[in-house]
């Protein structure tokens, strides 16, 4: 049997722009190979998460060089630029969904970049997104259901050695080919993007990694990946063969000063929007998109003006940002990942959120990545 998740080390990734120019990602990646960071994802968008209407260098000065949020860089062809130079980095997608994207076509972009790579390539899938989907005549509904129905065809796709049958009622698929196979050790991984109890059973069933995105404490996340554990075990899965990861967009600067400074920062109080409403309500605060918005997987940026976006703004509330981002200084956020490590996580993938406020916050801010990487792996030794 394959060693035990538990028995690895702990691993550090970070997270990539979906902009071009295509430089800057291919720097980020050569700076994690030679950083020795664990992985490189990058997104997968039609448009930002960011509204055009308030992208200037009054709101990021990130608005110098990349002329518009919503000029999004398809991830195949990046991520088969980027893999030459890779090295041992794990390169994927995080996130992408099936919905755009039919899941035969997904495995097929997946085996081949694994045929580029000299490690498996991540495939980050979730249920979708709002603005995604929505805008562009792509049908949303019943997500979860489509879901479930695609994870059973890509997971056909990827392991069936003859030709694939499939009749459900999004996907029917009649003896079609799927020949191209990964070479050894480089199976695609399939992480999925998993918050509530149905999805997370489907992480247990079909998927290599979980990857949610919404902070949770440490109590949290143990509590889901138990959820995780006994849907695997109940498919006659290992649970242990289950890579339990998080993205933790992560705040930080040397002392609270600097943190205070970088609070006050529009781009930075604009992901208190991307919060859910059930978020704002455990700060005692009510969404300025009403109670129903369940945060990122509803938002529609493209359609908020800058008048809009800087009102609801200037209803985000520091307490509403604590919950939803990890905060602190370089040693606070250490502590925190090794809470995180205890209660189970044993991939990280960390966004330095400061690299919307200055250059000078982008460089600290993945300093601390590469810091944190080698403590943790100072840990295990």
């Amino acid at each position: 049997m394959a060693d035990s998740i538990k028995e690895r080390p702990f691993a550090v990734g970070t997270l990539a722009g979906g902009n071009p120019p295509v430089g800057g990602t291919r720097f980020l990646v050569r700076m994690a190979r030679l950083g020795r960071l664990d992985s490189v994802l990058t997104p997968d968008h039609l448009i930002s998460v960011f509204p055009k209407s308030i992208w200037d260098t009054d709101f990021t000065p990130q608005a110098k060089v990349v002329r518009s949020p919503d000029e999004q860089l398809d991830f195949a062809p990046l991520l088969g630029h980027l893999a030459a130079g890779a090295g041992r980095v794990q390169i994927g997608v995080g996130a992408t969904d099936p919905h755009r994207r039919h899941p035969v076509l997904l495995a097929q972009t997946f085996l081949t970049l694994a045929q580029m790579t000299k490690v498996p390539p991540i495939l980050g899938i979730g249920s979708g997104e709002r603005e995604n989907l929505e805008p562009y005549g792509f049908a949303w509904n019943r997500p979860v259901d489509r879901f479930e129905e695609a994870l059973q065809v890509l997971r056909a796709a990827l392991t069936a050695p003859e030709s694939l049958d499939f009749a459900g009622k999004y996907y029917r698929i009649d003896r079609a080919v799927m020949d191209l196979t990964a070479p050894p050790d480089r199976m695609p991984q399939i992480w999925i993007g998993a918050h509530g109890p149905r999805m997370l059973e489907l992480t247990g069933r079909y998927a290599d990694g979980w990857y949610p995105w919404e902070t949770v404490s440490p109590q949290e996340y143990q509590r889901r990946l138990g959820v995780v554990h006994a849907a695997a075990r109940a498919a006659g899965r290992d649970p242990d063969a289950i890579v339990p990861a998080q993205m933790i967009q992560m705040l930080t600067a040397r002392i609270p000063s600097g943190i205070r400074r970088l609070l006050r920062a529009p781009a930075v109080r604009y992901l208190g929007l991307m919060a859910p409403n059930a978020v704002w309500a455990r700060c005692g605060a009510k969404h300025p998109f009403g109670e129903d918005f369940r945060g990122l997987i509803d938002l529609m940026p493209h359609r908020l003006t800058k008048a809009e976006v800087y009102e609801a703004i200037a209803e985000v509330t520091d307490e509403v940002l604590h919950e939803w981002l990890t905060i602190g200084t370089p040693r606070e956020i250490l502590a925190h990942l090794r809470e995180l490590s205890d209660a189970g996580l044993r991939h990280a993938i960390i966004f330095p959120a400061a690299a919307l406020v200055s250059n000078a916050d982008v460089a600290f801010g993945y300093g601390v990545v590469l810091w944190l990487a080698a403590q943790m792996r100072r840990q295990a030794e």
